[in-house]
């Protein structure tokens, strides 16, 4: 030791704050003996216990998504002043993680199969084949329950797992915030997609009518407004049912979230605009004040989430993701409009919802769970070890050891025995026009396959992008992901009929 002792500090994973003597640092994970805080002349060192932020919000948790082993819990039961800390759950295996996604990816599976039906019946009514615009809001307006519901599933889910949620008064909180901010991005985001199928439909053809402009105005607000509103309630019931019965809410709510999202939303959004078009020739001030009414509620929602402070940031700074997810999600819409008009591809119609929710909820489920792994270790930009990857390699993202990459190759594994259980389903029922033969189920595997592989990959990097940006992947990533899923997901299908009508596979009936 030098005769004048020079300390530092430096941060622990517990969070305590231990002074170092230069030329005697511990290695990582070694206890410090009483002699290693005596200073030269034998009297004691003082030692500053400060509490981290991410151990304030639980950071034991973090054994849930660690590797067995990576962390000593008999380490942290070296301090005794820390107060109780919420419960963690157990550590996952590719088994488990694979068992709790399954019957939610399947139900919510069901539920696309059920608005790829739904779809394929309501594309040849009057509003659908006089006002097609109305087909570009079928994936943007889709991809809302991706844009909002799954990011409330997400944000909810990262609150319960660091102890947000456990107490009534922040219970209470967390919901009404929420709710009030979801309607606020509901509204807003439908009314702005309605103007951009306005806009995508006019472009092509050069015509524009303002009483369809208004049509699709307020439909899109008021499928919006409900279908968030009934959405979220179910998603708050879920992430507290899960997460009493001891299940992880980053595998469970955001299919759940997408279950009845999309048949709830197509049905009403086909529902609204039938019934506001039978309106036009009697009645057409009908449209203009639905759509008034929805908007004038604005203001209340937005006083109730800027009160309170787990939503306020999210109310000036959530816009971005949405917005740009509902233009990515607009052009899909407009693939799908300019793909089902021609009688030779409406089967195309019944496969697109599916595709596109699948792809969208397992990324999903990743984008979540790794948030959580994230927020469990700090906060957004503070921890050097979760650093933005600046390109992951393929390797890295589904074959290395840790979990994130193990839950990546379980849902990349879900993907074929899914769409086969979907593809039957929806023959057994005698949807669409197409035949399943061996030549389309290949296209349509293959498609699927790279929709759900590509998206995995860019979940890994983006959401590592976003933290080491100072943003909460929470509420920035998934929109993103999900409206890419829209888009890559339509995009790959509409590559895949075009081709099969091109080759003549006359056995798969396309276009009959």
């Amino acid at each position: 030791m030098t005769s004048k002792l020079e300390q530092k500090e430096t941060p622990q994973a517990n969070g305590a704050m231990l002074p170092i003597v230069p030329g005697d640092c511990l290695e990582r994970g070694q206890r410090a003996e009483p002699a290693d805080f005596l200073g030269p002349d034998g009297t004691g060192v003082e030692v500053v216990v400060l509490e981290s932020r991410a151990n304030a919000k639980g950071v034991r948790e973090e054994d849930a998504l660690l590797e067995n082993g990576s962390q000593s819990n008999e380490s942290d039961d070296t301090s005794t002043d820390r107060g109780p800390e919420p419960a963690s759950p157990l550590k996952e295996t590719s088994f488990s993680i694979g068992l709790q996604v399954l019957f939610p990816f399947l139900l919510a599976g069901f539920g696309t199969v059920a608005a790829g039906m739904v779809l394929d019946i309501v594309q040849h009514w009057d509003v659908f084949k006089y006002v097609t615009e109305v087909f570009i809001l079928v994936p943007a307006l889709l991809g809302l329950k991706g844009n909002l519901e799954m990011t409330l599933a997400s944000r909810l889910s990262t609150a319960a797992n660091i102890g947000q949620m456990d107490t009534p008064k922040e219970l209470w909180k967390m919901i009404t915030g929420n709710m009030a901010l979801i309607q606020v991005q509901a509204t807003v985001v439908g009314f702005l997609a309605s103007i951009a199928a306005v806009v995508f439909g006019w472009i092509p053809d050069g015509h524009f009518s303002i009483d369809h402009a208004v049509l699709l105005c307020a439909s899109s607000v008021a499928t919006a407004f409900i279908a968030s509103l009934v959405l979220g309630m179910i998603m708050i019931g879920v992430i507290i049912g899960s997460r009493k019965m001891g299940i992880n809410p980053d595998n469970v709510a955001t299919p759940i979230a997408a279950s009845l999202g999309d048949l709830i939303t197509l049905a009403l959004l086909s529902g609204i605009s039938w019934g506001l078009y039978k309106e036009l020739e009697s009645k057409a001030y009908v449209n203009p004040l639905v759509c008034a009414f929805f908007i004038s509620l604005l203001p209340i929602w937005i006083v109730i989430a800027k009160r309170n402070s787990a939503t306020r940031e999210v109310l000036y700074s959530g816009w971005e993701p949405v917005i740009i997810a509902m233009a990515i999600s607009s052009v899909g819409g407009l693939i799908l409009d300019r793909t089902v008009s021609d009688p030779n591809f409406a089967g195309m119609a019944v496969f697109t919802p599916v595709i596109n929710g699948v792809g969208g909820n397992l990324v999903a489920v990743q984008a979540s769970r790794i948030s959580t792994y994230l927020h469990m270790a700090g906060v957004p930009g503070d921890s050097p070890e979760t650093a933005p990857r600046k390109c992951p390699s393929p390797c890295s993202t589904f074959f290395s050891s840790d979990v994130n990459s193990r839950s990546a190759r379980v849902l990349f594994l879900l993907v074929v025995p899914g769409h086969l259980v979907f593809l039957y389903t929806i023959s057994s029922m005698q949807g669409g026009h197409t035949t399943l033969t061996l030549i389309f189920i290949v296209f349509y595997m293959t498609a699927a396959l790279l929709q759900v592989l590509i998206l995995l990959y860019i979940a890994d990097w983006m959401v590592h992008w976003m933290w080491g940006r100072d943003l909460d992947p929470d509420n920035f990533s998934i929109p993103y992901l999900t409206a890419l899923g829209d888009l890559i997901g339509t995009g790959l299908l509409a590559l895949s009929f075009h081709i099969l009508w091109l080759i003549g596979d006359r056995d798969s009936d396309v276009g009959d």
